[in-house]
């Protein structure tokens, strides 16, 4: 005789089990089948979604500030609404729209703006230094509204250059072309 352990899905075989394991299995595959149909009533129930536009705090309680970003690389200005307990990129790919970004962790300048109004709290910007947020650069990715704001989009390279270009050079490369004959030449 084959011994065969059903899964709680199976409708166990009557002729090889007993009585008492047979009428057990049932039972399991009548409580599933109960549940399974409680939770697709569940998942049908009908769900208040608030626009995007009109973002609302599931609590209720967190304060939201309307965004302004003047998209300098587009020619484009987006306005929209984000709680200050979210992330201003995040929200704003929430609502469909389009900013740029590339690392999302706060490490690089991809999403480099300049605050012209308002306020941004940043504390995981690692890609600015505390001078730069001083003089009012800003990451859209980890940076949350404090109050109404309004940014401007920056050359990604500039914003780069003004926080590492001291480290890695005095002041702008300039070509040396007698260098490139010498070094073409050798070839």
């Amino acid at each position: 005789m084959a011994l065969r352990i059903p899964c709680n899905c199976c409708i166990p075989f009557s002729n090889h089990q007993s009585s008492a394991s047979n009428a057990f299995y049932t039972a399991a595959f009548t409580n599933r089948r109960k549940s399974t149909s409680a939770a697709r009533a569940e998942l049908r129930t009908q769900v208040d979604v608030t626009p995007p536009t009109a973002y609302s705090s599931p609590s209720g309680e967190v304060p939201t500030h309307k965004v302004t970003v003047h998209d300098t690389q587009r020619g484009i200005v987006h306005e929209f609404v984000v709680p200050e307990d979210q992330y201003i990129l995040h929200t704003a790919e929430s609502q469909n729209i389009t900013l740029p970004f590339a690392c999302r962790h706060g490490c690089c300048t991809s999403c480099a703006v300049r605050i012209k109004n308002g306020q941004i709290r940043q504390p995981e910007a690692l890609g600015i230094s505390a001078e730069l947020k001083e003089k009012g650069y800003a990451l859209l990715c980890v940076g949350f509204p404090s109050t109404d704001v309004e940014v401007e989009t920056q050359d990604e390279d500039e914003v780069y250059w003004l926080q590492f270009g001291r480290y890695f050079a005095r002041g702008p490369v300039e070509r040396d072309d007698y260098a490139l004959e010498l070094a073409m030449g050798d070839e």
